[in-house]
């Protein structure tokens, strides 16, 4: 078998990307303006919301939305111990308490019995993560914040508007996912959405937020606070200050800078449009997998079915009955094949900073269990058939 080198995920440009940055380069205008905003209007429109903003990352998009709800000191926030970082650390960051929920057995989703019970009068909000690009069960994430809706306590008029606990999905893998036929973005109260390099639609580094109608709160008053919080407080961005006469502003909070720029726009906008094809060369990349594996001792995610739509960000397998080492061995054996894979992911309170805020992976029991025989399989849209073929017949080949 000859040897073939596959990355694990390159950005998938071009010449359509290019065209955007050049243009933009050659407009003479590259921070946050008119590409950005365009952008946003497109994402709204996608996601079915009133409204989209766009920041440097998904964490931004997370952390702002923590602030714009006044959640702090004193307040809980519950997400699931089997994530990457930024889904707990941004509670950290506007320094309310996490609280971790394990998931439930054989499955990267929390477990909604355990959500239940973890919830507190101090409890204001929930982060569920969209692992692979697959939405989460929302409707019983809902149900328990329902019949937890005796226990919330507002502590402000924002607050007061939801009058229960809120919903902000990390969706960070899931833009372009659905589920009953409602698109990721319009089911959970916030939404945040990722475009790193590694991911399906990318502006290089860049996230978006989007939100469901809010009974009583105007949404321009929403997206107001988000550029506040992005760009210092200041009360104008720099394209509104290029207005005749307009340089006068003013500073409402010393608050924080995390726009994005026109140059990322740009980018978006491109691979917005070409965003169709790219979902849909996913899913036969996919299928191609999953056709390849049937039979043998290597469990896959439902990325398909006639509930659910997934945006296919990764492929994620567990192989049945084999130990943490045997699993790293694979991913070495994989690698002398030229094939990285990845590991998605190592449970929170295995990782130090969380060990130190008191998490203890013994409690945590079941994503210890998903991850310890967990493998990544590369999964982008450079990759082609012949590129498939070669990473089944290797991973067959190791796995036996």
């Amino acid at each position: 078998m000859r040897k073939i080198n596959i990355p694990f995920s390159p950005p998938d440009m071009s010449e359509e990307e290019i065209k955007e940055v050049i243009d933009t380069l050659k407009s003479g205008w590259i921070t946050t303006g008119p590409k950005v905003k365009e952008f946003e209007r497109e994402i709204a429109e996608y996601c079915h919301t009133s409204k989209a903003v766009c920041l440097n990352s998904a964490t931004a998009c997370m952390e702002m939305t923590l602030r714009l709800l006044g959640i702090g000191p004193g307040d809980e926030v519950i997400t699931s111990a089997y994530t990457y970082t930024a889904s707990c650390s941004v509670i950290c960051h506007v320094g309310a308490t996490p609280v971790l929920v394990d998931v439930k057995k054989d499955s990267f989703e929390m477990d909604y019995d355990q959500l239940a019970d973890k919830i507190t009068d101090k409890t204001k909000a929930i982060i569920p993560v969209d692992l692979a690009g697959i939405m989460c069960d929302y409707d019983k994430i809902f149900e328990v914040v329902e019949a937890k809706k005796n226990v919330f306590k507002a502590n402000n008029e924002i607050q007061k508007a939801f009058n229960r606990i809120i919903v902000l999905a990390d969706a960070a893998h899931a833009f372009g996912a659905s589920r009953k036929g409602k698109m990721c973005g319009e089911v959970a109260d916030f939404t945040s959405f990722s475009f790193h390099a590694v991911k399906n639609l990318t502006t290089a580094e860049g996230g978006a937020v989007v939100w469901k109608d809010i009974k009583g709160i105007d949404n321009e008053w929403i997206y107001k606070q988000y550029q506040l919080l992005s760009l210092h407080g200041q009360t104008k961005d720099a394209l509104n200050k290029t207005k005749l006469g307009a340089w006068e502003y003013d500073i409402m909070l010393p608050a924080y800078k995390c726009n994005m720029t026109d140059i990322m726009g740009g980018i978006g906008l491109a691979q917005l449009k070409r965003y169709p094809k790219l979902l849909a060369r996913r899913k036969e990349i996919i299928d191609k997998y999953n056709e390849g594996f049937k039979g043998l001792n290597i469990q896959v995610l439902n990325h398909y079915n006639e509930t659910h739509q997934s945006s296919g960000h990764l492929y994620l397998t567990r192989i049945n009955g084999i130990t943490l080492e045997q699993r790293n061995k694979i991913i070495e054996l994989m690698a002398e094949k030229g094939i990285a894979c990845n590991v998605h992911y190592k449970p929170l309170p295995m990782l130090t900073a969380y060990k130190n805020l008191g998490f203890d992976i013994a409690d945590y029991p079941n994503a210890y269990n998903q991850f310890i025989n967990e493998i990544t399989l590369p999964l982008h849209t450079k990759l082609t058939d012949e590129e498939v073929e070669y990473v089944i017949d290797c991973f067959k080949e190791v796995v036996k």
